[in-house]
C-alpha cells in the first residue's frame, strides 16, 4: 500500500497548546505530525459517527 502524499501547511495556536500537543506526542512515543493526524483524525471521526445520528 503506498502511503498517502503530505503536504506541510500552517496553522497558528497559543503557545500553551502548542507546548501540550508536543508534550502529549513525546508522551504517546509519536513524531509531532503524526500525533496531531492521529488526533485529527480520531476527532474528525468521532464528529461524523455523532452528526449521522438520527436526533
Amino acid at each position: 500500500m503506498t502511503p498517502a502524499a503530505k503536504r506541510q501547511f500552517s496553522v497558528y495556536l497559543p503557545n500553551d497548546l502548542i507546548r501540550r500537543v508536543k508534550h502529549a506526542s513525546v508522551d504517546a512515543d509519536e513524531s509531532l505530525s503524526s500525533f496531531v493526524e492521529r488526533v485529527l483524525e480520531d476527532y474528525l471521526g468521532q464528529s461524523r459517527t455523532t452528526s449521522e445520528e438520527p436526533s
